[in-house]
């Protein structure tokens, strides 16, 4: 067996999948796919391992939060080794279910969701937009992205068991409606791009993306926390 199996085995099962360990903090959470992407782009360049430090500078996040992060999962590297990469984006991709994919579908076929639906998360295939639904009966019947667009009418009957989460990218004034009958179905999720703060029912989670809020805090920064 050659150093780096033997490397790899030696880490085996030091990680803790999510379902062994207590919850843990939301912002750890919402790092870890950008970790993930990270790990993705350094496999694809041959690279074995890599620090911590290494990964600050890539990531932009500081080595120490890095290190708190992996902490929660147990042992995944070693003092002096760093990080064996290959047994990092397995353990992660396990952990954010990488190997299943989920389901979702898209309300609102303007501008934004033309957007999402000719991009369709084509650099992770563990996601994937599968129907769309629209009001305008001019889209109805058409594909976009390989995507079929449906009328809303047909919405709570086209929801089947394998949609876990939606994307809203309707006008603020429908935004509560449409969540309203995605609540109705087996939707557990929802990407709210509106301004609207949607109000759901607890096992729904909802995250909203306000483009013009986050678009306003850069401006901001760069006003008043200059780079230089």
């Amino acid at each position: 067996m050659n150093r780096a199996i033997m490397k790899h085995e030696s880490m085996k099962g030091k990680g803790m999948p999510m379902d062994d360990q207590q919850k843990i903090p939301q912002a750890t959470a919402k790092r870890l796919p950008l970790y993930f992407r990270y790990l993705e782009n350094l496999h694809a360049a041959g690279k074995l391992r890599v620090s911590s430090t290494e990964l600050s500078e890539a990531v932009k996040i500081d080595s120490a939060t890095i290190r708190r992060d992996f902490s929660y999962f147990g042992a995944l590297g070693r003092k002096g080794y760093g990080y064996d990469v290959q047994y990092l984006l397995s353990f992660f991709r396990k952990t954010l279910d990488q190997d299943e994919t989920t389901h979702v579908i898209l309300i609102g076929v303007g501008n934004l969701g033309k957007a999402l639906l000719n991009y369709n998360f084509a650099k992770n295939n563990s996601t994937q937009i599968v129907r769309a639904f629209d009001v305008d009966r001019q889209l109805v019947g058409q594909s976009i992205g390989g995507v079929k667009i449906d009328h809303m009418d047909e919405l709570e009957r086209e929801i089947d068991d394998r949609v876990r989460a939606a994307i809203i990218t309707v006008p603020s004034t429908t935004a509560q409606v449409v969540a309203d009958r995605l609540a109705q179905t087996g939707i557990q999720g929802i990407l709210n791009f509106t301004p609207t703060r949607l109000s759901v029912p607890e096992h729904i989670r909802v995250h909203h993306i306000d483009l013009s809020i986050e678009l306003q805090s850069l401006v901001y920064f760069l006003k008043h926390y200059p780079l230089s």
